[in-house]
């Protein structure tokens, strides 16, 4: 850790703490990003710890970076348990808000990014409770140590180990890990697609795992299921039969949250992104976003790449 009097002497002026916080914005609105499930969100609080930054005394800062997460991660916490409460009157199933971080990511981040940033990922997260999301976070994706993560959760060194353990038996039981090249991904997605458009239901139910789910989102804005789709003939018969109703729709395999997904537009209109957890094989997990609050900006935005 450095000396007080390097962080004073980096943080002389307004001018040189912005550019001290630039250097960790990606970092900041990954945390918040992966707590909430949506940009806009993720967004605000960025900006309000930044806002923070600037009011805060150098003098009590020792370490920008661990401050700066300390900040997000208990504001991201508080936000989460008001968004808890308001997602009871939700329409249907909620699922996190796609991200766009631009084309490919890099060779040596694609795995990375597949692995911490899929939405078959923050799923899992948003069954966690708030605080044990974060401690996750911090220690299995950021490599937060255990000191200074009782230090951002106000809670001993035990106590936070207890509720990793916890959150990480409760990952492992619910979502099991699959290490799948994204490459080896974007040739699975491929299959599906021109099975599909053919509308080939054995060539789909070859690509499709006998207990895959279909998961959708329209928010109550249009329509969508309200309820999980279970096992590959009622998620193949669901699909064809979309299909063959709203066939104008064309499908693209892009990049979303740091993988290989779907973008189905019907003309210019961007009408649904799909996201997929698979074993290698097959596709076991759909994760269709339909709800425009979620889809408005995602072709102009890009997140920076997150940390």
């Amino acid at each position: 850790m450095r000396h007080s009097s390097e962080v004073l002497e980096e943080m002389a002026g307004p001018a040189d703490r912005a550019a001290l916080f630039e250097r960790y914005r990606a970092r900041l609105f990954g945390i918040a990003y992966r707590m909430l499930g949506t940009v806009d969100d993720a967004n605000d609080l960025v900006q309000e710890c930044y806002l923070r930054w600037h009011q805060a005394d150098p003098v009590a800062i020792e370490a920008p970076e661990g401050w700066l997460v300390a900040v997000i991660t208990r504001l991201a916490i508080d936000r989460s348990r008001r968004n808890d409460v308001e997602r009871r009157s939700y329409v249907g199933q909620w699922l996190p808000e796609p991200l766009t971080i631009g084309a490919p990511p890099p060779t040596d981040r694609r795995a990375e990014l597949a692995s911490d940033l899929s939405l078959a990922f923050l799923v899992m997260l948003e069954r966690l409770a708030p605080e044990e999301r974060a401690a996750f976070l911090l220690r299995e994706v950021l490599g937060v140590e255990y000191a200074e993560l009782a230090r951002v959760l106000d809670r001993s060194e035990a106590a936070c180990r207890q509720m990793v353990h916890r959150a990480r038996e409760r990952v492992r039981t619910e979502r099991p890990r699959f290490h799948v090249s994204p490459d080896a991904k974007r040739e699975l997605l491929e299959r599906f697609v021109r099975a599909l458009e053919r509308e080939d239901r054995d060539a789909l139910l070859a690509v499709v795992a006998p207990d895959a789910t279909f998961i959708s989102d329209g928010g109550g804005r249009v329509r969508a299921a309200l309820r999980v789709i279970q096992g590959a003939p009622r998620v193949v018969r669901m699909l064809l039969g979309i299909h063959q109703k709203w066939g104008d729709v064309r499908d693209t395999i892009t990049w979303l949250n740091g993988e290989p997904a779907l973008v189905s537009y019907r003309g210019d209109q961007l009408v649904s992104t799909t996201s997929f957890d698979v074993d290698g094989d097959r596709i076991f997990g759909f994760y269709r976003v339909l709800n425009p609050d979620k889809l408005k900006n995602l072709g102009a935005r890009r997140a920076p790449l997150v940390g």
